[in-house]
């Protein structure tokens, strides 16, 4: 038996006990109650700092404004309208009769409270907010920022910015949320047990329990649904797909605003010379991954943006160069089949997580490839790749995953992933003219212009190669049609488990 079988056998023994697990609790399980198996896994619920967005994602959260991801536009949530007064100062009028799940009312002091400790614990908050002053207006909150900021709100989308009572305790094991549901049970790296919450200040939720269960494994997640104990798998195994229509089972397949790169870390090692990079980039079959790792879900990638959004660039055609003449250019040689510089032979550390199933396997195929001229990568597996990159610096390359477009505008990839202070900076970026840029589109208002410049950033990006862009993949969902409704597979990923989900009795 393979080692990717053996896994995923134990993988579908360890989900089939924790899933026999939920049927055994308390809660309601026959009837209307629904369970969704999820491909990351999380240790705590604080929305502040949970960078698996679970707590959103789970419907027991909410933030201030969300993202239509079809016409691409900032809507109301537990904001009911925001307005600009000058002086870098936002007016944000907030819903009225909205409880947390304590029964607690909120008001502009408890937004004010959450959005002060999400920006306390979360550096990537404070550097995306730029906010220098939060006060309340009588029932309105009063945000000013540090310079003119025209995507303020749109930034607001963020669910690490998702507001709580900050007065509650038990935060990473049982949040209090606005969202329709509420934690009942958290078995850390395993399971949320969620049940309605009857005070919602919406339409109350269809489902009277939901269990949101954590499991990495594709194949696990895949034979869960087959062998009924899940309703909805969150991207299931990509060989399963037409077995699993075969079976009379709904597969949804959605465009998304995600990238699969290979982030590169220009700090330190061979990675910090442009023409290494150039070599790396070089190495990659785009449309090999496409079609064969991927089976078709998915569409290459030159840059960080879907070409269909305005702020994508048309970039000019790709040098010729080979691998080996990118590396001839920084100075290596080939000897005895190895490529060397100074008579050290070139080494790489690559990075990939299973959370992913398709990234350990894009890793493989540039491992392959990268033996084939004389390079040598060793692939170490991590478990949440934003902690690790964030923490060592011990790789030099990571195949890597990440959401660019999710407000709909290029300016939170932009300053996220390439700003000195960026929370997904992993690359350890800190390029004075790009860093000038983005400046200058976070000052910029009219639409148009910010598209202008984000183009420029983004070929700017590509002639200095700091990421190797890779493919746009496809989000597949899989599910029980006939029993599940209401599912909505959204572009952004953000919203999962909501108040119009619900299951056929």
């Amino acid at each position: 038996m393979s080692t990717y079988k053996t896994a995923s056998l134990i993988g579908s023994v360890f989900l089939g006990l924790t899933l026999a697990g939920c049927a055994s609790s308390d809660t309601p399980q026959e009837q209307n109650h629904l369970t969704f198996v999820y491909n990351f896994a999380t240790q705590s619920l604080d929305p502040h700092r949970d960078s698996s967005y679970v707590p959103l994602r789970a419907g027991v959260t909410e933030t201030l404004v969300r993202l239509d991801d079809e016409r691409l536009t900032v809507e109301p949530w537990l904001a009911k309208s925001w307005s600009y007064e000058g002086k870098r100062t936002w007016r944000i009028v907030l819903q009225k009769d909205v409880t947390f799940h304590n029964g607690k009312r909120l008001d502009a002091a408890a937004v004010k409270s959450s959005l002060e400790r999400s920006i306390d614990e979360n550096p990537g908050v404070k550097n995306a907010l730029n906010i220098e002053t939060i006060k309340t207006d009588g029932p309105d909150v009063l945000i000013q920022t540090k310079s003119t900021y025209p995507e303020f709100i749109s930034e607001l989308v963020n669910p690490n910015t998702a507001i709580i009572d900050t007065e509650a305790s038990g935060v990473t094991k049982e949040p209090m949320g606005t969202g329709p549901f509420q934690v009942e049970r958290f078995a850390p790296g395993t399971k949320v047990e969620l049940k309605r919450f009857t005070s919602y200040w919406q339409e109350q939720a269809k489902l009277d329990s939901v269990d949101f269960v954590f499991n990495e494994d594709a194949g696990a997640r895949t034979n869960a649904l087959r062998a009924g104990q899940a309703d909805i798998v969150y991207r299931p195994e990509i060989e399963s797909v037409k077995q699993l229509k075969s079976e009379g089972l709904t597969v949804q397949a959605t465009d998304t605003f995600r990238v699969h790169q290979l982030t590169m870390n220009v700090a330190n090692g061979p990675m910090q010379s442009l023409e290494v990079r150039r070599a790396m980039d070089a190495l990659i079959n785009r449309k090999q991954l496409v079609d064969h790792v991927l089976q078709g879900y998915a569409m290459p990638a030159r840059g960080p943006f879907l070409s269909s959004f305005p702020f994508a660039p048309n970039y000019p055609q790709q040098d010729q160069k080979t691998p080996e003449e990118w590396l001839k250019q920084a100075g290596y040689t080939k000897q005895n089949g190895r490529m060397q510089k100074d008579g050290r032979p070139l080494k790489l550390t690559l990075l990939t997580y299973a959370a992913r199933p398709d990234l350990p396997l894009i890793a493989q195929v540039i491992q392959d490839d990268a033996k084939k001229i004389g390079v040598t990568i060793t692939i170490k597996q991590i478990d949440v790749p934003e902690e690790y990159m964030a923490s060592n610096r011990d790789w030099d390359i990571a195949t890597y995953s990440n959401l660019t477009a999710p407000r709909g505008d290029a300016g939170y990839y932009l300053n996220a992933t390439y700003h000195p202070n960026g929370g997904l900076n992993f690359s350890g970026v800190s390029d004075p003219v790009l860093t000038k840029q983005i400046e200058t589109l976070n000052r910029t208002i009219k639409v148009d212009e910010r598209s202008r410049i984000a183009e420029q950033i983004a070929r700017y990006v590509d002639q200095n190669r700091y990421n190797s862009f890779l493919l746009h993949p496809s989000t597949l969902v899989a599910y029980d049609g006939k029993r599940v409704k209401g599912w909505k597979t959204e572009k952004s990923e953000y919203y999962m488990i909501t108040n119009t989900l619900q299951v056929n009795e």
